[in-house]
């Protein structure tokens, strides 16, 4: 009677070890196994581009725009008087001459990462607006906005690094008055699809002097003076530099088509 209850029970055991690892495997399957090199791609290959050996000066790929003296790549924006710019050119700095209007690329671009140094002029009397005041126009309609921010007070979203009447910068990370400070713009233009729809917007991301101010920006639209930010359809445009009747000085102004 003892025997035939142990085997009963060695078999009730058996079963139950076999039941469990049947669950078990039903549950918890083993794991495929990926050949590493069917997650690896060898094509194509990205291009060599050979980095700047000093700081901020144009990697190999760059479109120069201005190198110190020549202004072939500029033109006037005056839509009613186009032609060679009237701005100034000393000591190897391009100087917006007041009052002779905005200047624009003669070439058209799209999504690009642009590098460009700008220096204000003395304040004098001035301050808010009226202190070394101009703007990078992303494809001529969207503002990075230049003033001096050496103390100088103004709306937020119009001071050194905003996007203008849009959004003002994470930090103000202007040096000093007279000294040059240094934009790196990441630009990501819109899409428009049938009929001119917006398909996607601009994004920027803005770095001045070496500190992020922007950090992918999605832009509600163009950046007024007065009125709310619209799209309008555009493609490929050129980059403008706002005349805005102080003597902003740039220098070392170079773009890379991304």
């Amino acid at each position: 009677m003892e025997r035939k209850q142990v085997l009963l029970i060695s078999l009730l055991c058996a079963s139950t070890m076999l039941w469990a690892q049947g669950q078990e495997q039903t549950a918890s399957p083993r794991p495929q196994q990926w050949d590493p090199k069917s997650t690896e791609w060898h094509y194509p290959v990205p291009p060599k581009v050979a980095p700047a050996k000093a700081p901020g000066a144009p990697p190999a790929d760059a479109i120069v725009l201005f190198n110190g003296t020549d202004l072939s790549q500029w033109e006037s924006a005056d839509r009613n008087n186009p032609g060679p710019i009237a701005w100034t050119v000393r000591n190897g700095e391009l100087i917006i001459a007041p009052g002779k209007g905005s200047i624009k690329t003669k070439e058209f671009f799209g999504d690009c990462q642009l590098h460009i140094e700008f220096k204000s002029p003395p304040p004098g009397q001035h301050d808010g607006q009226n202190r070394g005041n101009s703007g990078i126009m992303m494809q001529g309609r969207y503002e990075v906005q230049v003033l001096d921010g050496d103390n100088n007070p103004t709306y937020v979203n119009g001071m050194v690094g905003s996007i203008y009447k849009q959004k003002a910068p994470e930090v103000n990370a202007y040096t000093n008055n007279g000294e040059w400070q240094v934009y790196d713009i990441y630009w990501k233009a819109p899409r428009f699809g049938t009929g001119g729809e917006l398909e996607s917007p601009a994004i920027v991301t803005v770095v001045l002097n070496g500190i992020l101010v922007q950090n992918n920006y999605v832009l509600k639209g163009t950046t007024p003076y007065t009125g709310m930010p619209t799209y309008t359809a555009h493609g490929r445009m050129p980059i403008a530099l706002q005349d805005h009747g102080t003597e902003v000085a740039f220098r070392n102004i170079w773009l890379r088509n991304l």
